[in-house]
């Protein structure tokens, strides 16, 4: 970690710069790639960890524009067929908002340098940061459910790619979550994996409109409920990792749902909850969290604001 530190940075070049989201889609995500060749960052980023882009330029104090910390989205071998390594990619979505007081329109610096970016322009990196939100040493070992939501979707991409790409045998599912089906992040990849790899199970959850399945709209946690005879004995293993990533709040419904699904000694394996707080799974609030309600060591997250 920290090979590169924010008032060390060192310099990249954008390698690609691709629109993930449909051209319907309400809000703009990219997926950006950075070259880092012939610096120390070569083969030593993995999927979990986030790296630092520094923007060009100045506050509106003057000062240069503080590190800002993004995801790293590609598996541990880079995005080319060049050194391992030797490209990095994150998925950035662009930042455009209003100050509620001065109505004047927010442009976020680093979103949108980013997603303006053009191949060959040179950026300023640190990091990488990190080092929970990361496989185990020993993939083979454990089986994977992942839950993702929106950006969240950019480690868990290069984790899965990095579990299919070596010939893990273990057991992986993904649940992604959106507003809209426009929205889907990498969904043609996964889609493909799955259908390559016997042992990998995608499913969405679109929340503002009704799934390709038929159901009504749903959040990532209601698929166990939905398909719970086909994901419950996942977690039903003692070899499961859980792993959340996306906007801060998503992980207590997922709690909630994994105390009404799973039987006790299951819901053991990665929650530990106070015997009264059980009884009521769904008057639980984010309060709760890390007090009443605390995630064993079988579950990994990493959520924002």
């Amino acid at each position: 970690m920290h090979i590169y530190r924010p008032n060390e940075p060192v310099n990249g070049r954008i390698a690609r710069n691709d629109l993930c989201t449909a051209r319907k889609a309400a809000g703009f995500v990219r997926h950006v790639e950075i070259d880092v060749s012939g610096t120390n960052l070569v083969g030593q980023v993995r999927p979990g960890q986030a790296f630092g882009i520094i923007p060009p330029g100045v506050d509106d104090k003057g000062r240069p524009h503080k590190v800002r910390l993004y995801s790293v989205s590609s598996p541990t071998r880079g995005e080319d067929s060049g050194p391992p390594g030797s490209v990095i990619a994150t998925t950035v979505k662009r930042t455009i908002d209003e100050d509620w007081e001065t109505h004047k329109l927010f442009l976020g610096v680093a979103s949108n340098f980013l997603c303006d970016a053009q191949p060959g322009d040179p950026v300023l990196l640190s990091g990488p940061n990190g080092k929970r939100f990361i496989l185990p040493a020993s993939p083979d070992q454990h089986d994977y459910f992942f839950f993702a939501t929106g950006t969240g979707i950019a480690p868990v991409r290069g984790m899965v790619m990095d579990l299919l790409e070596s010939g893990c045998p273990s057991k992986i599912v993904l649940i992604m979550g959106s507003p809209y089906a426009t929205d889907l992040l990498y969904h043609d990849y996964f889609l493909r994996a799955a259908s390559e790899h016997p042992n990998f199970q995608y499913a969405t959850a679109i929340s503002r409109e009704r799934q390709s399945d038929g159901h009504d709209p749903m959040y990532v946690q209601d698929r166990l409920r939905t398909d719970r005879d086909r994901l419950v004995p996942l977690l039903d293993s003692d070899r499961t990792l859980i792993y959340i990533c996306g906007l801060a709040g998503m992980e207590l419904g997922i709690f909630q749902q994994l105390a009404l699904v799973l039987r006790q000694s299951a819901m053991e394996n990665y929650l530990q909850v106070d015997p009264e707080t059980l009884g009521d799974v769904k008057s639980w609030s984010r309060s709760m969290l890390h007090k009443e309600v605390r995630p064993t060591r079988k579950v990994f997250m990493e959520v924002y604001a």
